[in-house]
């Protein structure tokens, strides 16, 4: 609950906006509102009769915190489903929107799995900026404190920032980095990773990667190239191939998600930067559309602000209630 009173409190960009479209369309009933009606705020006791008009409009809210267009409308249909023509407050609605991400949520989410098998080989992939490398970071931070042999593999060799702010991380955790000089084959290093990740009988290598989608084919041939040398060391490797995105880039994440699912098979998602948009909804429409395991979200840079994706949190915060 510590972590939902600071989700609560840093999504306020998202949850404000749909609050405000709330009040909006709850206090002017009219198919069309006008200015005054959009000012005056509801009371607590007013109510709208929920009809095609108001479902509408709200479609048009939830297509604005980006939650997509099919998300959206399968959304309003189920709200529509036994409450079409009550009335009901700014209250009730949030509550019915709530059980709606709720219901659309709950089967991704899903910690990142933690295997018998060592080591457990997680490739991490996203585009570069969206906060892949800090939570590498603060996951192998996060599993070392619970008692986790973690090894880390530096293999963006092409930025030299991700591989110092890697090594902050692990000098601050107490994990290996192994590192590469730059612009070095990215795969010859995690084969070097797999090696010593064997050999110190870790639980877990997180391997960073680049995320350069201005030639989608290298990418893609790097990628390739990592698994086939990882392979060499076990045919199973990467057991889980992680996508990192960032929640300011709102229905973006969505062609993301399309591409990294081309270029690696993706087996879960992690969303950062969830404190600072006003697009928390496309969260849901990921979870929609996909059907991916959500394994955590990120709303800091601190390493208690990563932390694992609860949907019940995740919806009230986004529609501005307590739990």
């Amino acid at each position: 609950m510590a972590f939902f009173s600071k989700l609560k409190e840093r999504m306020f960009k998202s949850s404000a906006k749909i609050d405000a479209g709330l009040d909006a369309i709850v206090a002017e009933p009219a198919p069309k509102p006008g200015l005054i009606g959009r000012l005056l705020a509801p009371t607590e006791a007013q109510r709208r009769a929920l009809d095609d008009a108001m479902l509408e409009e709200l479609e048009d809210l939830l297509i604005a915190a980006d939650m997509g267009v099919e998300t959206a409308q399968r959304v309003i249909a189920n709200i529509a489903e036994g409450h079409l023509g009550k009335r009901v407050s700014v209250e009730e609605v949030k509550r019915l929107l709530m059980a709606e991400v709720v219901r659309i949520m709950e089967p991704v989410a899903r910690p990142l799995p933690i295997y018998a098998k060592t080591p457990q080989v997680v490739l991490v992939v996203g585009v570069n900026g969206s906060g892949k490398t800090t939570t590498i970071g603060k996951l192998a931070s996060q599993f070392r404190a619970a008692g986790k042999n973690v090894v880390i593999a530096a293999g963006d060799t092409f930025r030299a920032a991700a591989v110092e702010q890697l090594q902050v991380w692990g000098q601050r955790a107490g994990v290996p980095v192994l590192t590469a000089p730059e612009g070095s084959d990215p795969a010859s290093l995690a084969y070097d990773a797999m090696t010593k990740a064997q050999a110190d009988g870790a639980d877990l290598l997180m391997i960073d990667t680049a995320g350069r989608l201005q030639n989608r084919a290298d990418l893609m041939e790097e990628l390739s190239k990592i698994v086939r040398v990882i392979r060499k060391k076990d045919p199973d490797a990467p057991h889980n191939v992680l996508l990192v995105l960032d929640a300011t880039t709102g229905q973006n994440a969505v062609q993301q998600v399309k591409v990294f699912q081309e270029l690696a098979a993706v087996s879960g998602l992690v969303m950062t930067k969830l404190d600072g948009t006003a697009k928390g909804g496309v969260l849901v429409s990921l979870a929609d559309r996909f059907g991916l395991p959500i394994h955590a979200i990120g709303v800091g840079e601190q390493i208690d602000d990563l932390a694992p994706f609860d949907p019940e949190e995740f919806a009230a915060a986004l529609v501005g209630l307590d739990l």
